[in-house]
């Protein structure tokens, strides 16, 4: 084999050559990298060599390498587009947004058809804080039907933070269609966004999508996240019953689902019925991570009730399992009102 071969004679450049070249082939980048080095250093310096070379520090993650591998590929032969694209790829990892991107646009002048140029110099556009440069390019390749589900993301996001919220769903849509199983989480997220921004119809668009597409096969956790973003939309259309409905559908998937008791709670409080609200806000007491936030709503519905003296053990105990500057004003406020009762 060409390990003995080079262990027998270390100067046989050849046989370091081959063994580099089969490592690379295998994928075992990290592996060829001795052998491609000691090829150079035994006078082997040609241009695929060092575009190996490069591509094998890019593996490895040491770009700074990488960018003078590739630089002396390109010197000795700078025909090949591999070596360039390596070039600018191994800029952009080292942050070095404004030269990646001018680079990128050089290559884009000869090879217009290339959407991984069009989409590296997009991100670098993003390192450079400049997103609707950005849109403008992941939109080009969108059109050249070589969009990918990172690049449909990215620009959804991008319309997000312009607020154009139904520009934006239709991107996330066109990602979660091109690979609804990777995506699925991507999008709910991205849904979480919509609903926090008030852009319901927008979030309920892609609620909707996702069951389409998706429906048999949700993950229990993913089933939930759709559920507490029906019940944001039902509050913010004012449909109390509905949203009922859809919490205690969380509850059943998952009764120690913190947030939706809580959420119940605050309902059955908006509606009159203490005696559940109460029930549901000791539910979620129990359970560790929403103790401290249970106890403050229990606690206010106590005081709304005059029973002063009853908030006051909930909210200090509240205070002990996560200290909060308002809870505290809260609490003395409290505790003022019932020593002058």
């Amino acid at each position: 084999s060409y390990q003995i071969a080079v262990e027998k004679f270390p100067k046989f450049r050849r046989a370091w050559k081959n063994m580099s070249l089969i490592y690379v082939r295998q994928g075992r980048l990290e592996e060829a990298l001795p052998g491609l080095t000691r090829v150079i250093e035994l006078g082997g310096s040609d241009a695929i060599t060092y575009g190996l070379l490069g591509y094998a520090y890019s593996s490895v993650e040491n770009h700074i390498s990488a960018e003078s591998a590739y630089r002396m590929a390109i010197l000795l032969d700078p025909k090949t587009l591999d070596w360039k694209m390596g070039l600018a790829r191994s800029l952009f990892k080292q942050e070095r947004y404004a030269e990646a991107a001018s680079l990128c646009g050089q290559l884009i002048e000869n090879h217009p058809d290339r959407s991984d140029l069009w989409l590296l110099q997009a991100n670098a556009y993003i390192g450079l804080n400049q997103p609707v440069k950005a849109a403008e390019i992941y939109e080009l390749v969108n059109h050249l039907g070589q969009a990918t589900v990172a690049s449909l993301n990215m620009l959804g996001d991008i319309y997000i933070n312009e607020e154009l919220y139904d520009m934006a769903v239709e991107s996330y849509i066109g990602a979660l269609e091109k690979d609804p199983e990777k995506s699925t989480d991507r999008t709910i997220r991205s849904a979480k966004v919509l609903s926090a921004r008030g852009a319901y119809e927008e979030t309920r668009k892609l609620v909707e999508t996702v069951e389409g597409l998706r429906k048999d096969q949700l993950s229990e956790d993913q089933r939930k996240d759709l559920l507490k973003l029906k019940a944001r939309l039902a509050v913010a259309d004012g449909s109390d019953e509905e949203e009922v409905q859809v919490l205690q559908q969380i509850v059943e998937l998952d009764p120690l689902d913190g947030e939706a008791l809580i959420l119940l709670g605050q309902h059955s409080s908006r509606t009159g019925d203490m005696e559940k609200a109460e029930f549901y806000y000791e539910r979620a007491a129990n359970i560790e991570k929403f103790e401290a936030d249970a106890k403050v709503r229990h606690a206010q519905l106590l005081v709304k009730s005059g029973k002063y003296d009853e908030a006051l053990p909930l909210l200090r105990r509240a205070q002990q399992v996560k200290p909060r500057d308002n809870v505290q004003e809260y609490l003395e406020q409290v505790e003022r009102v019932s020593k002058n009762r």
